[in-house]
């Protein structure tokens, strides 16, 4: 008799394993300076909040923008200076009384005008992707923390503010690697009642720390509370 209640308890413990995991937003995302700036905006009043295509953090942008508008200038001003000694060049190709020196120093200054052009729309594309990187906006992840505040000055890499994506949650859990294979076809239980929520990913590489586990994945859809201890079953 006691060897069948003994059996009982191990099926169970086996065929119904409990797991406890904390309900995660989907994804986390520390956002730092992909340039250096002064910050003139910090946002601090939507911690707490979800963004609604909100600027969270703006660098100030003048001195690039002032150079932006003097290299489009500029490269208006290339542009017609390679026209006209491309027209230059194009007569005295017809001239015969004109040495082959003085043709292919005529070509060098095409040459040379048509690199300026490349290096300038270089510099506007650089000007351009930094004054898009000095101004954070946000479309509708919860913003959890604000690290800078107005009049600070930030180097490439400081953490300007974490957001999260509350689209959705996830549940993390370790579970024996000769058991992970059998859960996929197996219901889950949250809380003790039967959910609809699927596995989404097996790491079929052992964890660092569970040695002998692998790390198993559920997203949860339309939660409302994150952040609280849920039990987890598969039957």
């Amino acid at each position: 008799m006691k060897i069948l209640i003994l059996c009982f308890i191990l099926f169970n413990a086996v065929f119904a394993a409990e797991y406890y995991a904390k309900l995660e937003p989907i994804e986390s995302y520390k956002v730092k300076a992909a340039v250096a700036g002064k910050v003139i905006f910090s946002n601090t009043d939507i911690e707490g909040f979800n963004a609604n295509n909100s600027t969270i953090v703006e660098l100030d942008s003048t001195v690039n923008q002032m150079d932006l508008q003097q290299s489009r200038s500029k490269l208006k001003f290339i542009d017609e200076m390679i026209t006209i000694e491309t027209n230059n060049y194009n007569r005295l190709k017809k001239v015969s009384s004109k040495s082959a020196f003085e043709k292919d120093t005529q070509k060098l200054k095409v040459i040379n005008l048509k690199s300026s052009k490349a290096d300038m729309i270089i510099k506007i594309e650089n000007l351009k992707d930094t004054i898009k990187n000095k101004k954070l906006i946000e479309k509708s992840n919860y913003i959890s923390m604000i690290s800078v505040k107005e009049g600070d000055y930030v180097s490439p890499g400081t953490l300007l503010y974490e957001s999260k994506d509350l689209s959705k949650a996830k549940l993390e859990i370790f579970v024996p690697i000769l058991e992970a294979e059998k859960l996929k076809d197996k219901t889950v239980y949250l809380d003790g009642s039967k959910s609809d929520v699927k596995i989404n990913k097996i790491f079929n590489i052992a964890d660092s720390q569970n040695i002998s586990s692998y790390k198993v994945e559920l997203l949860v859809p339309n939660v409302k509370t994150f952040s609280r201890l849920v039990k987890i079953e598969f039957k």
